[in-house]
């Protein structure tokens, strides 16, 4: 079953909250599997004016934050998830390009794997059809993890 989620409807499945809610909209959600989404990006996203002031650009940091965030979607819409905290273990990511105002982050995760309350996954952020970012990622639910824990 896919399906898509209004920003509103995000709510539910991303603890997250402004301003680090990197996720305008998903578009297609398949749970345990994949999640795709956007972020529309204008001059008056809070970090611009700071960030390489008279040069903006979206830092990296952020976006790592936008594909950690999109796959938690895709962990979070398996049932009994909903609304649960993830907190990244390991992450590998790639920057390829720079991302400025006026630019819509098209951001796309895939669950590879799902095991005892840790998710590996990878994500990639675009830009016009373009890879901007990439990463590996190992997340987990820690109210999961903690139930395989001895003890």
């Amino acid at each position: 079953m896919s399906f898509s989620l209004s920003a509103e409807e995000l709510k539910r499945y991303q603890p997250n909250r402004y301003p680090f809610l990197m996720i305008d909209r998903v578009i297609d959600v398949s749970p345990g599997k994949h999640a795709k989404g956007y972020k529309n990006l204008t001059n008056n996203e809070w970090y611009f004016p700071k960030h390489f002031t008279g040069h903006p650009n979206m830092p990296g940091a952020l976006q790592l934050e936008a594909m950690a965030q999109m796959l938690t979607v895709a962990i979070t819409t398996l049932e009994g998830l909903e609304g649960k905290a993830t907190h990244a273990l390991e992450h590998t990511v790639k920057f390829k390009k720079e991302v400025v105002p006026g630019d819509r982050l098209d951001i796309v995760s895939e669950v590879i794997s799902w095991k005892r309350g840790i998710a590996i996954g990878k994500a990639v952020c675009r830009v016009d059809d373009i890879e901007v970012s990439s990463a590996s990622m190992k997340i987990t639910i820690p109210e999961i993890l903690t139930s395989f824990l001895p003890g």
